[in-house]
């Protein structure tokens, strides 16, 4: 590729992250052009239709926020290292609604998020798995209810939004992840 058609194209994602974190998924690729500074057929063609330029912008958040939950994973505080990262998640999905639609919606395996969804699964289960050894996180979650359970805090979340207790849902789900006293 072209260094001005690679520019071209990285301002292109640019303009889509922030139209789709404040938008969500509706916003136009018009829109989306105009942000960049580039014409229409520019965008279409390096992302052909709306949806595989999404595609791409949340396989690039997921992608790094699977390489934030890596690096988490060997934390002297297991406990911690899963709770603020899973606070982090859901205080960034609560913001950005084309990350909210990405945790809460399905994934089909033939998606590039597909890909990165894995690698932040597999991150998880880790942070996971550390946290419950370490007694911080009740026994019998599993790493395949996490993706249920995350959907649900980053509803709650923009649900009780308006409310002065902003974290209330949060709070409630990652309570309910401790272990019973």
């Amino acid at each position: 590729m072209r260094a001005d058609a690679r520019r071209n194209r990285e301002r292109v994602l640019a303009a889509a992250r922030e139209a789709f974190a404040t938008e969500g998924p509706s916003v136009g690729l018009d829109d989306i052009a105009r942000r960049a500074g580039v014409g229409a057929g520019t965008v279409h063609r390096h992302f052909p239709t709306k949806d595989e330029l999404f595609k791409a912008v949340i396989a690039d958040r997921l992608a790094e926020l699977a390489g934030t939950a890596r690096s988490l994973t060997d934390a002297d505080d297991p406990g911690g290292a899963f709770f603020g990262f899973f606070e982090r998640l859901a205080d960034q999905a609560r913001e950005n609604l084309a990350l909210s639609a990405a945790l809460s919606g399905p994934v089909e395996a033939d998606d590039p998020a597909f890909a990165a969804g894995a690698d932040l699964q597999a991150a998880l289960a880790v942070l996971l798995e550390r946290a419950q050894r370490a007694g911080a996180v009740r026994a019998d979650v599993g790493a395949a209810d996490l993706h249920g359970i995350i959907a649900g805090a980053i509803t709650m979340e923009q649900r009780l939004a308006q409310r002065p207790a902003g974290g209330l849902g949060l709070k409630v789900v990652m309570d309910g992840l401790r272990p019973p006293v």
